[in-house]
């Protein structure tokens, strides 16, 4: 007997004041898989995940875990183990790192298990550990998005959502984040994953779709995405490429 997904998305489609940004737009996620979602600046990716996690309102029907999503609200979505990294890190900059991590762990189960979750993204990312009592908004971008990322988690989730982790950073930065992204991975954690940079979603994730227009255009095995023609010439060129594997490590 086959294993329900944990996340299935089903003909999603929503907008913004009137306008469509995703139409019809299906997805599952399995339990313990890094799934990523490829598509050029204003695909449809961060609205697939808005609606994934309650800030938008959608058509069509979510279900993670064997429940129906359709009419909880986002924190609602958060209390049952869905938790998102957002495009931008969006971290509080005139709160310190622990201020912002504690944030991370509103909800009720994810308050008892502060100080294990704590241990944990302070032993992910040391240079968090380092720089608790620091406002977030002195730091790095390359530290703001590794304390983005620990907020996330903070939050004790089944399923991680990251939005565009690698956005903004320099080379050698994104390699580092995308080994943490692995080692996440490796604890059991499901990952959903937008990202424009190919070659780095590539190295972490085994399935992807490919949104173009606000939907669905392939789905299939990373292997099988890598020999597209519409991927390669869009995601995969040769400059993508040097974007982890070489560059300034003054952004750390």
């Amino acid at each position: 007997m086959t294993q329900a997904p944990l996340l299935s998305v089903q003909n999603i489609t929503a907008g913004y004041e009137g306008s469509i940004a995703i139409e019809s737009v299906s997805l599952e996620v399995n339990s313990g898989e890094i799934v990523c979602l490829l598509g050029a600046n204003g695909a449809g990716k961060s609205t697939t995940m808005s609606a994934i996690t309650g800030l938008v309102k959608y058509s069509g029907s979510i279900v993670f875990a064997d429940k129906k999503l359709d009419h909880l609200e986002a924190a609602d979505r958060v209390a049952l183990g869905i938790s998102l990294s957002p495009e931008g890190r969006k971290v509080f900059p005139n709160l310190s790192v622990y201020e912002n991590l504690l944030l991370g762990s509103f909800n009720k189960a994810a308050r008892a298990q502060r100080r294990t979750k704590l241990e944990e993204v302070f032993g992910l990312f040391p240079r968090l550990a380092e720089r608790r009592g620091q406002p977030s908004g002195l730091l790095s971008g390359g530290e703001q998005q590794m304390l983005a990322i620990a907020r996330a988690l903070m939050a004790c989730p089944r399923l991680l959502l990251l939005d565009e982790p690698s956005l903004g950073l320099a080379p050698r930065v994104v390699s580092l984040m995308f080994d943490a992204i692995g080692r996440i991975a490796a604890s059991g954690l499901s990952i959903l994953l937008v990202e424009q940079n190919a070659h780095a979603a590539f190295s972490v994730a085994s399935r992807g779709y490919l949104l173009s227009a606000g939907r669905v255009v392939h789905a299939d095995s990373i292997d099988r995405l890598r020999d597209l023609d519409a991927v390669r010439e869009a995601f995969l060129g040769k400059a993508s490429e040097s974007a982890i594997t070489s560059g300034d490590p003054s952004d750390a």
